[in-house]
């Protein structure tokens, strides 16, 4: 912006015209790289001033909303994965679900170190770290969870009729229990598992899980020694809910709450085939009892695809809830609550202004109060799907900056194939996942399905979320090179 200011006085009459400049937020001193955009709901090209103003926005660009340089890229696993599920330790080792590549043919639990460290040089490895002399056998949907407040691995081996199986590691996969049956009597299906500080008797945590088994509502169930014993399965919704079996990613709140998010409890009641609505889900109870809580999607609406029970939630360190899910038009949508699921915000559409057709596998995950990442694939040119993560630094602003990467070069979709959002495709299964390491940076598992590689997605470059408000170390860039 250029700003002329008149000068006269010692000069007599003579008017001399100075120039101000004044530094545009954007202006990071490096160009603002391919595939990554600052924007706001609905799409509003954060830069077009036009645009901005022609949308009513007035842009506060300062405190937690102020842009912060940002690029994306991907790390690979060395191996396939399906389905993939992720955990952090505070020891900074992430970790993946791998379907059949452990012991036997079993599943593998890959840990990554040396990632979250990475500052100069590209240099991490890959390793399973599911060593038994007994290894249970490869499941229909594996499932990995790392407990956020003991840092206990949690591996769930789910064998539809024949149950469900629990074991863990203390020691980052050092060492393993012996596995547990988790399943009373359901068939199992589509399962998700969390924890929380919610009180427990022979365990710093309390674990849920919540199975599709085949009923008018998840089937949940819940441990209080650390997952050696297990609960009764219970309905997961109010009774006569009729929000069906399938559930998106249990989340477990600093408070001792559980969140899940899936159909509301009106169901299909037009019988299109497709549910009215989404809701939340909330436990106070350690997974007992659940009360409903709906989304405002009366003007996203629900999406008509694979992606129809995706309505997923994440639970901030102050106790926020966050939810994502996608609408009739295919386009992600989100929206908060400061008060445990009871009120919640207007949606946000959270797509960037770019070609993006239509997008699939909504995950979303949270770090200090009011920040959050969201991950999901989408349709940039025919049949090209890619990685995205949209970053929110200020989600209580009036206007909240979103800053959108797209993880996978333009030349290098993860997937070729028609409508694979919107169906199950190759390793990205039924859902993905998401979390935040301890440093404030986002982590997106998902599968490289034309390498068949299981990839660690992240922003290379961009804003914490976690503690004081600021940059993240750079990364070096990742890609192709290391599928």
């Amino acid at each position: 912006m250029l700003i002329m200011s008149m000068l006269s006085g010692c000069f007599g009459n003579e008017v001399i015209e100075e120039e101000e400049i004044i530094e545009s937020p954007f202006n990071f001193g490096q160009a603002i790289p391919d595939g990554v955009w600052y924007h706001y709901s609905g799409g509003i090209n954060a830069l077009n001033s036009t645009a901005v103003a022609a949308a009513n926005i007035t842009a506060n660009l300062s405190g937690n909303n102020t842009p912060i340089f940002s690029n994306g890229s991907y790390y690979s696993i060395g191996m396939s994965t399906f389905e993939p599920t992720i955990g952090i330790s505070s020891a900074d080792n992430l970790y993946m679900s791998s379907y059949g590549n452990g012991p036997a043919g079993s599943t593998a639990v890959v840990q990554c170190s040396g990632l979250v460290e990475m500052t100069d040089t590209l240099d991490y490895s890959c390793i399973n770290v599911y060593n038994t002399l007994l290894p249970v056998a490869n499941s229909n949907d594996p499932y990995i969870y790392v407990d956020k407040w003991t840092d206990r691995i949690m591996k769930f081996d789910m064998h539809a009729l024949l149950g469900m199986t629990v074991e863990w590691s203390d020691d980052e996969g050092a060492s393993w229990s012996l596995p547990t049956p988790a399943t009373s009597y359901s068939v199992q299906d589509h399962q998700t598992i969390s924890s929380s500080p919610y009180p427990a008797t022979l365990h710093p945590t309390t674990w849920v899980f919540c199975v599709n088994g085949n009923w008018e509502a998840p089937l949940c169930s819940s441990s209080f020694d650390g997952g050696n014993t297990w609960s009764p399965e219970v309905p997961g919704a109010p009774l006569g809910c009729d929000s069906g079996g399938l559930s998106a990613h249990l989340e477990g709140g600093p408070n001792g709450n559980f969140y899940r998010g899936n159909a509301g409890c009106d169901g299909d009641s037009d019988e299109d085939g497709w549910p009215d609505a989404y809701s939340i889900y909330r436990s106070t109870d350690g997974g007992f009892t659940w009360t409903e809580h709906p989304l405002p999607t009366q003007e996203s609406g629900t999406a008509h695809t694979w992606n129809m029970e995706e309505a997923q939630v994440g639970i901030d360190e102050e106790d926020n809830i966050h939810a994502m899910w996608m609408g009739t038009d295919n386009m992600p949508y989100y929206a908060y609550s400061r008060d445990e699921g009871e009120t919640w915000s207007d949606a946000m559409m959270i797509a960037p202004p770019t070609n993006i057709s239509g997008t699939g596998f909504p995950v979303i995950t949270a770090g200090s109060g009011g920040r959050v990442a969201m991950g999901y694939v989408g349709e940039e040119g025919l049949n090209q799907w890619h990685a995205y993560m949209t970053v929110i630094t200020d989600v209580f602003s009036e206007n909240p900056l979103m800053t959108t990467t797209r993880i996978t070069t333009i030349d290098d979709p993860i997937d070729v194939e028609q409508d694979c959002g919107y169906n199950r495709c190759g390793g990205l299964g039924d859902f993905l996942d998401m979390s935040v390491d301890q440093y404030g940076r986002p982590w997106f598992g998902l599968s490289h399905n034309i390498e068949d590689r299981g990839i660690f997605a992240t922003m290379s470059d961009g804003p914490s979320l976690r503690g004081d408000f600021g940059a993240l170390n750079s990364m070096p860039i990742g890609g192709e090179q290391t599928l």
